[in-house]
């Protein structure tokens, strides 16, 4: 993929990214489905109102694993975090909080690479870009 691609999925991915609580809903469910099992793990807040009405509740943390990369990213009261760590075998060796821009730049590269290889992060990367 070249940079040019990776710019453009970048920019796909950023493109709801102001209703935060709306863009973790639908990026968390567009790499869960596209990405192969257990890449992608979601976390999810449930008031008792939720759970009694069997809604699932609004997402509270996306781990996407994509080879040695674990990408975060955590909604907590309208805002949001993201975190980038490096993990070998479940170890992690470096973690280091970044802003949403460098989060979702990063994870447009991450899927970048993987869609070289793989078949359902290419498909991933395909949906974002139309």
């Amino acid at each position: 993929m070249t940079d040019m691609e990776v710019e453009l999925l970048a920019a796909a991915l950023r493109r709801d990214s102001a209703d935060l609580s709306l863009y973790a809903r639908v990026l968390s469910a567009n790499l869960a489905d596209s990405l192969p099992p257990g890449a992608v793990r979601v976390k999810r807040r449930r008031s008792v109102v939720e759970r009694v009405a069997g809604r699932e509740g609004a997402v509270a943390e996306v781990d996407v694993v994509l080879g040695e990369q674990r990408l975060s990213l955590r909604t907590d009261r309208g805002g949001v975090s993201g975190e980038i760590c490096h993990e070998v075998r479940g170890i992690v060796l470096s973690r280091r909080e970044v802003e949403l821009d460098e989060w979702i730049g990063a994870l447009a590269r991450a899927l970048a690479e993987a869609a070289a290889s793989n078949a359902r992060a290419r498909e991933a990367v395909e949906r974002f870009l139309t």
